[in-house]
């Protein structure tokens, strides 16, 4: 018996049964808080999907805050913006993007354990549905405007 042919069908076989995963960029990080004594602080960045599925960011960890949260801010009927915790997370569709931003969706840190100061860093680890966990390397930079970043 030949077992090269049956070693290729099971491998043609494997492979095109295995869901493929989504393929994640994230670029351009940058955190901010209020001030030095600030006792929380907002990361922002921009997420790609580069692969053929959709995917989901369903949470974010963080050794830098005694809790680190996915947030966006809503309008109220009065036109008072809220910011709230996404439980839910953020879809990021195939061949899309999703920018995390000031305003909008970010990574929200509460409890900070230490100032952040500019040009310091800090890990996040975001965790998506299907890619898993990828871990991003974030700068402080205190000083920047809204619109200069990618993420517009």
């Amino acid at each position: 018996m030949k077992l090269k042919p049956i070693f290729a069908a099971a491998a043609a076989t494997l492979a095109f049964s295995v869901p493929a995963i989504a393929d994640i960029i994230v670029s351009d990080p940058y955190a901010r808080s209020s001030g030095p004594t600030a006792k929380s602080g907002a990361a922002f960045l921009v997420i790609e999907n580069t692969g053929d599925t959709d995917d989901h960011l369903i949470a974010v960890m963080s050794d830098f805050a005694k809790r680190t949260e996915l947030h966006t801010h809503i309008e109220s009927g009065d036109g008072v913006m809220s910011m709230v915790h996404v439980e839910e997370g953020f879809a990021v569709p195939a061949g899309g993007m999703v920018n995390l931003i000031r305003g909008g969706k970010h990574v929200m840190m509460m409890g900070l354990m230490q100032p952040m100061l500019q040009d310091e860093t800090f890990i996040i680890t975001l965790i998506f549905r299907d890619a898993g966990e990828v871990t991003v390397t974030v700068p402080v930079d205190l000083a920047r405007k809204p619109m200069a970043s990618m993420s517009h």
